[in-house]
């Protein structure tokens, strides 16, 4: 398979932060419609392997291509207008505002002030709401205001922000953190259905439900990838089950 035909390809990667090496020559591909879920040990670079492929945080050396483009000197607007769509652990909706207003001014055309000023609701962007509504399990709540959701419905309201931006890779940060059992179930099915058109990455500690998710799941350790393959070859690997199962 050539490179170009990968969602994203991560070759020897390295970030050093005074002198420490919090990621260490890392290489990893992502298919196009593939879920993955990277695990391992806190401190094992995973949250930073993120930030480097969002732009928040600049590699030392090496190369991320997505979509067989350069990143590395790409800063971080570019790379969402890319395609690239990143979710961080807390979330960062409007609470003030309804779900169908969240929605909405997530759609690209009101990405910048004035472009929010200038925009009119059109049918487009209502049938858009509508159909990601549907998908994070909303499609009933589009006049609630966003404060008065649960926590897991927050979490999704803020993939679906993502979502109206129409990203080939989204990346998610322990998103099933403080959820009920309930809300994990559900999340685990709308992880299921995105992931038909885009590729996702997925950080998560839970190991049922990376069993549940996982198309391939990637095992971190000291910035350096320790394992990768199906959940049950990972779960099975001595080396995984020394640093991390085993704890």
């Amino acid at each position: 398979m050539s490179n170009t035909d990968f969602a994203l390809a991560v070759e020897d990667l390295t970030v050093s932060f005074d002198g420490f090496k919090a990621i260490d020559a890392l290489t990893l591909y992502i298919d196009r419609n593939e879920l993955r879920v990277i695990i391992g040990p806190n401190g094992a670079g995973k949250t930073t392997l993120l930030d480097l492929i969002c732009g928040k945080t600049r590699a030392t050396g090496g190369s991320i291509k997505f979509k067989n483009q350069e990143l590395s000197n790409m800063a971080e607007h570019q790379r969402v207008r890319l395609g690239i769509g990143r979710k961080f652990q807390t979330p960062s909706i409007y609470e003030n505002l309804s779900v169908f207003q969240n929605l909405e001014v997530s759609y690209p055309a009101g990405r910048s002030v004035f472009g929010a000023l200038a925009f009119k609701c059109t049918d487009e962007v209502k049938a858009c709401v509508q159909v990601v509504a549907e998908d994070i399990g909303l499609g009933d709540k589009l006049d609630t205001e966003a404060g008065l959701l649960s926590h897991g419905q927050k979490q999704w309201l803020e993939i679906g922000m993502l979502l109206m931006q129409e990203p080939e890779l989204l990346m998610l940060d322990e998103p099933i953190a403080g959820m009920s059992a309930r809300e994990r179930e559900l999340t685990a099915e709308l992880l299921q259905r995105i992931c038909k058109n885009r590729a996702v990455i997925v950080i998560e500690h839970d190991m049922e439900f990376v069993k549940r998710i996982a198309h391939k799941v990637t095992v971190m350790h000291q910035g350096k990838i320790l394992a990768e393959g199906p959940m049950e070859k990972v779960q099975a690997d001595p080396k995984v089950i020394d640093v991390y199962l085993g704890h």
